[in-house]
């Protein structure tokens, strides 16, 4: 059963996309209206799309749940537009064509396990999103990312230590800690378009 209804996840979108558009262009985005649920606490994260290329253009979220929803789609969707350090600031004539996702997170939990060898097994692709930590490094990826690159669980394990900085292979040969989450992806198919719940 769905956490959260199609319409709770269009609103989420609805909000990301206009926090991004009152940014950019340097107004303020008035009074929202937001399902009381946006009031619990949960992980979020806003990504942009170029359209219709679908290439990446900003992604940037919070993986705890450290503050209300609705906080974490704003300060997200902001920070993908404005702060994700591999791309320039979305301009104002990219507001036209780009594509707005938000992913609704569940809490991450320990990936236990006896062996690394194993851990592929552990991975469900499609379902699961990985977190790394190994000291101060940390990285992250959603459960669509293997699935837009085509990875199976072995390549997702090495991308998310390369997303930590770490050597892309360390899960094999040290314990690091992993942590696996679930999302639930609301996405537009155009801009400005439809909002659809992505089936991962």
């Amino acid at each position: 059963m769905s956490s959260f209804s199609d319409h709770e996840g269009e609103v989420a979108v609805r909000i990301a996309r206009k926090i991004i558009e009152t940014t950019i262009l340097g107004q303020e985005p008035g009074e929202m209206k937001i399902p009381d649920r946006f009031k619990d606490y949960g992980g979020v994260f806003t990504t942009i799309y170029r359209h219709p290329s679908g290439n990446l253009r900003g992604c940037i979220g919070y993986s705890e749940p450290v503050m209300p929803i609705i906080k974490a789609i704003i300060r997200s969707a902001k920070s993908a537009a404005i702060r994700d350090f591999r791309f320039n600031p979305v301009k104002a004539d990219e507001l036209k064509n780009i594509i707005v996702s938000v992913s609704l997170l569940t809490k991450p939990v320990r990936l236990l396990f006896d062996t690394t060898k194993e851990l592929p097994t552990l991975i469900k692709i499609g379902l699961h999103g990985l977190i790394v930590k190994d000291g101060s490094h940390t990285g992250l990826l959603l459960p669509q990312v293997p699935i837009e690159q085509g990875w199976d669980s072995k390549i997702f394990l090495n991308q998310v230590c390369v997303k930590a900085g770490l050597p892309h292979k360390l899960w094999r040969t040290k314990k690091i800690d992993l942590y696996t989450f679930t999302a639930e992806v609301f996405e537009e198919t155009e801009p400005h378009g439809q909002v659809v719940r992505k089936d991962l």
